[in-house]
């Protein structure tokens, strides 16, 4: 166990796995070997738990087969699949800090300074987000739980605002009211949107779909007309969600002007900034967030856009008393006559990593205008990307250029199942990494930019490849 008398072990264990890593981080020629599921479960499931190995080296030397070996390498300038960001150095000594002290952040007698470190960074990107000085929020595990939360607030205020205005003879009870409530969200809302509304006892039905344009944004007349729609029908509108930032397409809702309708019909308004957070701290691409202060509730993924290590996520709140929704008093743990701050009157979470840290070393040595920089460079790479694949024949784009990091696009001439085989021959090879989605039906192939390392010849060359792979899959069809 680590303490006083392992000090010394502590160190030398450390310097060894950082030694280790090193080498391999050096070494690292592609993101991925790509293997299937079926070549590496024979060995893990052949490893016996209930025997021990001689030592944490060899220990080490079995993760280093059954897992490192195989790692996908975020870092690597040819991944460009999925929403998975290089992490910046002082957040990774952070995670070396947090894990050794083991800090809960949900009462202040397990935390402290961490504590306050977390309330700190909580009031800068409330600022930064423009909320107002009754702003609050908590650090969470990622945009979903960020999300759920956001929901479950938003729920329980819809619910006791109708059980205030219910004038019938007969108490109306919050059980009655839920069945009424809907969710009001684009196509290309996150999924968990959809989730959340399922675990809140809502169903999946109490989402209403508001029409996207062109750019796969949220259409702000449809949403009046369909909150319109909503309360003709005798039902509650609980929440507006807008999306910074969707995940295939990277675009960002008109804020201003879907904030000004969720407060011209009472209906709390949620934006999804997990992608485009990073806009809270460009020097070019800011305008884009306008209107995002008109939200009750902002949900940030700091391990996307400001290159933290998984997991770092925070739900930040226009009024801190929309958090009584989710406080519940132990004696044990955070009695109501308590006097100090404890982060777990505002959390779904009990036990919590001080994930915090991290963000707090990587502001307090690079500060925010250097990460802001960093997301610049991926959306604008983007562009040139856009540009480049615009203007090849063996290529066509799938949607307008993106709004933030993503690039959608098809080879030309190839089916479904010929981007599918391109696809997984791209990342068997080693030669990169790519997403894929669907786009009006059709399998469409994604880059997505987060490595402010990658540069253009980068992504050329795993476009190259892609175009051999697809001539191979056709000819073999």
């Amino acid at each position: 166990m680590l303490g006083r008398d392992t000090a010394a072990a502590y160190r030398g264990l450390i310097a060894d796995v950082a030694g280790r890593l090193s080498e391999r981080f050096a070494a690292v020629e592609r993101p991925w070997t790509g293997p299937a599921p079926a070549d590496l479960a024979p060995a893990v499931a052949a490893v016996d738990l209930d025997r021990p190995l001689r030592s944490f080296e060899a220990a080490f030397d079995e993760v280093g087969e059954l897992y490192l070996d195989d790692a996908v390498w975020f870092h690597h300038p040819r991944y460009l699949a999925h929403l998975n960001c290089p992490v910046a150095l002082p957040a990774v000594a952070a995670e070396a800090v947090l894990a050794a002290v083991n800090t809960s952040v949900d009462t202040w007698d397990q935390s402290a300074g961490g504590t306050l470190i977390e309330r700190r960074l909580v009031e800068w990107t409330a600022e930064r987000i423009g909320l107002g000085p009754d702003a609050d929020g908590v650090f969470t595990s990622g945009g979903t739980q960020s999300n759920l939360q956001a929901l479950l607030l938003a729920r329980d205020e819809a619910v006791e605002r109708a059980l205030l205005k219910h004038e019938g003879d007969v108490p109306l009870r919050g059980v009655e009211v839920l069945p009424r409530l809907r969710v009001f969200a684009s196509p290309h809302s996150h999924f968990s949107v959809v989730k959340a509304a399922r675990l809140l006892g809502l169903g999946e039905d109490a989402v209403i779909t508001v029409p996207a344009d062109d750019w796969f944004r949220m259409h702000p007349a449809a949403l009046d007309a369909a909150l319109e729609t909503c309360r003709e029908q005798g039902l509650i509108p609980a929440a507006v969600v807008a999306t910074a930032g969707t995940t295939d397409f990277g675009s960002v809702d008109p804020l201003g002007p879907i904030g000004e309708i969720a407060a011209a019909h009472g209906v709390w308004l949620h934006v999804d900034a997990a992608y485009g957070c990073g806009l809270l701290v460009s020097a070019e691409h800011r305008g884009l967030l306008k209107g995002i202060e008109r939200a009750d509730s902002v949900t940030v993924d700091y391990h996307k856009a400001f290159f933290q290590p998984v997991s770092s996520s925070a739900l930040l709140v226009r009024d801190r008393a929309a958090l009584r929704h989710v406080t519940h008093h132990a004696d044990y743990l955070n009695p109501a006559e308590g006097a100090v701050p404890n982060q777990v009157d505002k959390s779904l979470q009990t036990t919590r990593r001080f994930d915090a840290l991290k963000l707090w070393l990587t502001l307090r040595t690079l500060g925010p205008d250097a990460i802001g920089s960093m997301f610049d460079r991926v959306c604008d790479l983007a562009d040139r990307a856009w540009d480049w694949i615009a203007s090849d024949p063996r290529f066509e784009v799938a949607a307008p250029p993106s709004q933030l990091s993503t690039v959608l696009f098809r080879l030309a001439g190839a089916d479904d199942e010929g981007h599918r085989k391109a696809r997984e021959a791209l990342a068997a090879s080693g030669e990169g990494m790519v997403a894929a989605t669907r786009v009006e039906g059709r399998i469409a192939l994604k880059l997505t930019l987060l490595n402010p390392e990658t540069a253009l010849g980068d992504i050329v060359r795993v476009l190259e490849a892609l175009a051999r792979h697809g001539k191979t899959a056709r000819e073999e069809s």
